[in-house]
């Protein structure tokens, strides 16, 4: 069953507590090199006008980039998510955002250092 979707006004962060803005803030000062190199992509409305934030609170997460025209998801995994118990966060926590009709989009860190391009492209046919 869905969550009930929040109000127009809450749609942006979907009722993040203040501790995730916190640490929402930490995350965009110590952003990683794959994120830094994508955010170079995304940032500016540089796809087909879209506006993308970084490091944003959804609930009690933050994803790395989220587009609320969107409603899309970006999260860049490094190596850490291969670890079982985080492939069961990470499968968690798409599910959680899924209830809040966002799509999530997972790209390896990999794939953005080994052809950035793609991955953009990958992001553009999400976009309506």
């Amino acid at each position: 069953m869905k969550n009930k979707l929040p109000s127009h006004k809450e749609n942006l962060t979907y009722n993040a507590p203040a501790e995730t803005f916190e640490k929402a803030k930490r995350l965009k000062r110590e952003m990683t090199k794959a994120e830094k190199q994508l955010w170079h992509e995304l940032r500016n409305s540089k796809l087909n006008g879209y506006k993308f934030r970084r490091q944003h609170p959804i609930a009690w997460y933050i994803a790395d980039f989220y587009c609320l025209q969107a409603k899309l998801v970006v999260e860049l995994d490094g190596e850490v998510h291969e670890l079982e118990e985080m492939k069961e966060h990470d499968e968690k926590r798409n599910r959680i955002m899924e209830n809040y009709d966002l799509t999530v989009l997972r790209f390896k860190n990999e794939d953005v250092f080994g052809n950035v391009d793609e991955v953009v492209d990958e992001i553009k046919k999400h976009l309506p």
